[in-house]
């Protein structure tokens, strides 16, 4: 099928979506332009900031978006491009979406509350022990794993053939491994990550503290953005992979307890302009080049092999592909950070939905450019290598698959293109991670108040409770491979997004709304997940990996004890119903 009709009929449903479901929801959810935000009702300057909508979609975009939507796409493409194109379509609008807008206006409604504790006032205190004990396990999966994608990809390195550039002609630092030639990709992006970050706290300073106009705020950022790359050519930076993962614990430490307005807004809000450029060059490119007839050349579905790699289609690649069609991470950044920021409800809608069906929208792309322009034997020697002492690498599939996606569209150099395909990934796969770090902060904070009836000084210092989440993902990091920690990283999202869904639904039960557009989907998840973590528990006993396993069975576990709570909840309800007939 030619690349751009796969484009446009996704395009137009999306459309449809944001323009009709969405205000479906509204209706349902009661929204109310003129009901005051925690924001505007209890401004902190440090969480509390009322933030205009343009800084708080990208601060939310770009907390979401991170490394999911390629990485989770980009491997599970081999299972086949239909299966992952529809699982992104129809998930991101029916399931995604409304996940991320019913999250986003809970948290706005029980004043900038966390799901954990909107869990403790639907289903009482031991839902919310059993939620923050589920969020704090999968968080801390997902810092880990992006924790040790990032130090993959800022090591990067391919050979220059297959990039189709020569020694000596090529802006790439060079480097000689058993008589091959390779470039180092990832540097160039490491001095992109150091100069955006070193650059945020200016920007943060002039948006908030000198109320710099949004224009000319966005035109600075994208200024920043497009001069980090250019530095990066001509001053990369190469450091061991096992380096990078300190430096990036101690940026994430720090990034943790500082006010949001000075490191994760203005970061966020650079790096943003990469992503928004990124998804521009690539409609762009798709555009261009189904123009000229590019069509899909990956299997339509190759299940053989997919099953072979990751498990049965169903549940593997529901999990497998989160970000991009349904992610409980962004429960817990609108939660978190995203609706202490938001001043006014409208705007629940517009950033919750909006920027789900948009990181959709970054999924289909992804798989457009690896089903179309990169050969499928060299996708499964980077993504699915068959030698065992050879890492998987998906960021670097995916960025060689935008270079070449870019080369024959527009022409831009393969080697250029697949730069800026790390940079990509690699600037969000940090801001997930600063993110991240933060909200295992506000968890551990929670959980203290609830374990202790006066917590002691120090478990209420957020410097305390940075340090130990940022300690937890770095052991778990250094001690797993990336890809024994992704499967379960994404069973245990997806899982969360049940358990979201299912708070959603007894929340609106208690308020007397519909609630079958969240309870779906919820049982559905469920169902999805549980059949996942069975499975891997399985491959965790046989490759005797015993510390996921023992995180496997305490997520069952907890899952079991919520799933008990929710059924709790509506049979008291519907019994109630019954003795008042």
């Amino acid at each position: 099928m030619n690349v751009l009709a796969v484009l446009f009929i996704a395009v137009f449903f999306f459309f449809l979506a944001s323009r009709y479901y969405s205000r479906y929801l509204a209706r349902n959810l009661g929204e109310d332009p003129s009901r005051p935000t925690p924001a505007m009702s209890c401004p902190d300057g440090r969480d509390f900031v009322p933030s205009r909508t343009s800084v708080v979609f990208a601060h939310h975009f770009s907390a979401i978006a991170g490394a999911g939507p390629i990485l989770g796409p980009t491997m599970a493409i081999l299972y086949g491009f239909i299966p992952a194109w529809m699982w992104i379509v129809l998930g991101g609008i029916f399931i995604g979406a409304v996940h991320d807008y019913t999250a986003l206006f809970m948290s706005i409604r029980e004043g900038g509350r966390s799901i954990a504790e909107i869990a403790r006032k639907t289903l009482g205190r031991m839902g919310f022990n059993l939620f923050i004990g589920f969020t704090i396990i999968m968080i801390t999966l997902v810092t880990s794993s992006f924790l040790n994608a990032t130090a993959m990809s800022l090591t990067s390195l391919w050979p220059l053939s297959k990039i189709g550039v020569e020694e000596g002609k090529t802006f790439l630092k060079t480097i000689v491994i058993n008589g091959v030639v390779m470039g180092r990709i990832g540097g160039i992006a490491s001095t992109s990550v150091i100069f955006i970050t070193i650059c945020s706290p200016f920007l943060g300073w002039l948006i908030v503290r000198r109320h710099l106009k949004t224009i000319y705020a966005y035109f600075l950022a994208a200024v920043l953005a497009v001069a980090s790359f250019f530095i990066g050519i001509h001053f990369p930076v190469s450091l061991p992979a096992t380096t990078w993962m300190i430096i990036l614990s101690i940026y994430v430490f720090l990034a943790a307890g500082i006010p949001v307005w000075l490191i994760l807004q203005p970061r966020d809000f650079i790096n943003v302009q990469i992503l928004y450029g990124g998804i521009l060059l690539t409609i762009v490119s798709v555009f261009t080049s189904g123009l000229a007839g590019l069509k899909v050349t990956i299997p339509n579905f190759n299940l053989s092999e997919g099953i072979a790699h990751l498990g049965l289609i169903w549940p593997m690649m529901f999990c497998t592909i989160a970000c991009g069609a349904i992610s409980g991470f962004h429960a817990l950044v609108a939660g978190g950070t995203t609706c202490k920021q938001i001043a006014k409800e409208v705007d629940a809608r517009r950033i919750g939905y909006n920027a789900m069906l948009l990181e959709s929208i970054m999924a289909l792309g992804v798989i457009i450019a690896l089903g179309s322009a990169m050969d499928f034997g060299d996708y499964k020697s980077i993504v699915w290598p068959s030698d065992p002492s050879t890492k998987s690498n998906p960021i670097l599939g995916f960025s060689l698959a935008a270079g070449h996606l870019f080369n024959k569209a527009l022409g831009i150099n393969v080697a250029l293109g697949a730069v800026f395909g790390i940079l990509l990934v690699e600037g969000f796969v940090i801001t997930t991670l600063d993110a991240a770090v933060r909200l295992n902060r506000y968890l551990f904070e929670e959980l203290w108040a609830i374990l202790f009836p006066h917590p002691p000084r120090l478990l209420r210092n957020y410097w305390f409770n940075s340090a130990l989440a940022v300690f937890l993902m770095w052991i778990l990091a250094y001690s797993n491979a990336f890809s024994a920690l992704w499967p379960i990283f994404g069973t245990a999202n997806q899982l969360l997004a049940a358990l979201t869904l299912m708070t959603a639904s007894v929340w609106l039960l208690l308020r007397h709304k519909k609630n079958h557009f969240t309870l779906i989907p919820a049982l559905f998840m469920l169902a999805t997940t549980i059949a996942s973590l069975i499975i891997l528990l399985g491959n965790y006993r046989r490759a005797h990996n015993y510390t996921l396993m023992t995180a496997d069975i305490i997520l069952i576990i907890l899952a079991a004890g919520f799933v008990f709570l929710v059924i709790k909840t509506f049979w008291g309800r519907k019994k109630l119903a019954e003795s008042a007939v």
